[in-house]
């Protein structure tokens, strides 16, 4: 049994989609609704983070927007959004770090996804990447239909918590695990762990990663697909 894992946020560090929007914005088109809805609920969360509610209950609010929506149609869209997003000209993910995953893959480490996503997006996400476990936002399912409620938004430190609890479930030593993530939001993630990475530029965790010497990745600037996402950095996943 493997003594250590990689870990990995998703959006904007193994893709290049802010998964929740994309998909909000895929699954909307695909029920007939007008672009002015996507709007309207992007709007709201947009001007929640501009007042300063944290991301949890940002992350929450979101998830409001499938109440009463069946699980099994939501998990046939997100493939069918997935399969969009991979066709897009540069793909959905972001090559440095599907191969640095794919490294540890064979070097005989599970890849543990941690997201503030939900299992349309990460499900299909998972199965292209091999990964082995997602630790994503659970949302609460009765008789088959989401109620618009979610256990714990896997958002900030409840990644932290959550590859902690991983590692003792799993037997894992910490001390000699990998973990990727772009956003300050993850720090609590990657200072879980023995090998954090860095991705992208955010300046916080950037100034962060220079003080403690650790590990960056600047993936190449190939163009993210931005088409229905905000022009914000996502205020849900980090």
């Amino acid at each position: 049994m493997a003594t250590s894992a990689a870990f990995s946020d998703v959006d904007e560090t193994l893709i290049r989609a802010k998964s929740m929007f994309r998909f909000l914005a895929f699954y909307l088109h695909q029920r007939g609704e007008p672009p002015s809805t996507y709007d309207r609920l992007v709007a709201g969360l947009r001007a929640a983070a501009a007042r300063g509610v944290p991301r949890d209950r940002i992350n929450r609010t979101y998830y409001t927007f499938y109440a009463g929506e069946e699980a099994d149609r939501l998990a046939t869209a997100g493939r069918a959004w997935f399969a969009e997003e991979s066709q897009q000209r540069h793909g959905i993910f972001i090559p440095e770090i599907r191969q640095s995953l794919a490294e540890h893959r064979a070097g005989g480490e599970p890849v543990i996804l941690v997201s503030g996503s939900f299992f349309a997006c990460l499900d299909p996400i998972a199965a292209a990447s091999r990964a082995e476990w997602v630790l994503g936002t659970r949302p609460l399912i009765r008789r088959g239909v989401l109620t618009g409620e979610v256990l714990v938004p896997m958002v900030g430190r409840a990644k932290g918590r959550a590859v902690r609890a991983a590692a003792a479930v799993r037997g894992l030593d910490l001390s000699g695990c990998t973990a990727y993530g772009d956003h300050i939001s993850d720090l609590d993630m990657l200072r879980a762990v023995g090998r954090p990475v860095v991705v992208g530029g955010d300046p916080l965790l950037g100034n962060y990663a220079m003080r403690a010497a650790w590990r960056r990745i600047s993936p190449a600037a190939v163009g993210p697909n931005t088409d229905a996402a905000p022009q914000v950095r996502s205020p849900l996943t980090g």
